[in-house]
């Protein structure tokens, strides 16, 4: 069984106009906290990432977030978090996240939600963290991705020990048990040549 004291928590900052995405932070948010699970995040307080940590903050949780100077010079930066760590950019802001939590989940976000979590996946096929990804499909948001995922590993992109890394579920509550469940598997630094 895999302990989660945190989850990196990747999201995106903007808010649609469908307001079921802005609750779903706020579920996502405020689940973590009642199993006693800290939120470590990007550290906005716009859109679904404030949403996140308002959801935590509010069910009594701890929130951490981490920030590049550029966005905290912008003012888009939430104080109140417990902590709120300022870096240089995005390249350390992720490795801050890995080195921070227990395990990733995505929930419905643009371009730099999607950075995160391939990321997260990438380090954890080649061995930088063994921790699980988990990817939150509310509402069929990630329908072809999940699709896309299955389809690189049925070409033979994506080799069979590490077809698992991705965790898909629907609810929250079935992917963290789900992500708990989780088995590292072996990875590329510690396999041999022939099974490259």
């Amino acid at each position: 069984m895999t302990k989660m004291n945190r989850l990196a928590v990747y999201c995106g900052s903007a808010t649609p106009e469908d307001p079921r995405y802005l609750e779903l932070a706020r579920e996502v948010g405020a689940g973590l906290a009642q199993r006693g699970i800290g939120v470590v995040y990007g550290g906005g307080r716009l859109g679904l990432m404030g949403a996140v940590a308002n959801g935590a903050k509010d069910a009594g949780g701890e929130v951490i977030g981490v920030i590049p100077e550029a966005l905290v010079n912008s003012e888009v930066a939430n104080h109140n978090c417990d902590e709120l760590i300022t870096v240089s950019g995005m390249h350390e802001r992720k490795q801050r996240f890995t080195d921070l939590s227990n395990g990733f989940v995505t929930i419905p976000g643009g371009v730099g939600t999607m950075d995160e979590l391939w990321e997260a996946m990438s380090w954890a096929q080649l061995g930088y963290h063994s921790d699980p990804v988990g990817l939150l499909n509310a509402f069929g948001f990630y329908d072809d991705l999940i699709a896309f995922n299955a389809k690189m590993a049925e070409v033979g992109f994506v080799r069979p020990a590490h077809q698992n890394i991705l965790i898909a579920a629907n609810t929250l509550p079935d992917l963290l048990d789900k992500m708990t469940a989780y088995q590292p598997h072996t990875p590329i630094f510690r396999m041999k040549a022939e099974e490259l």
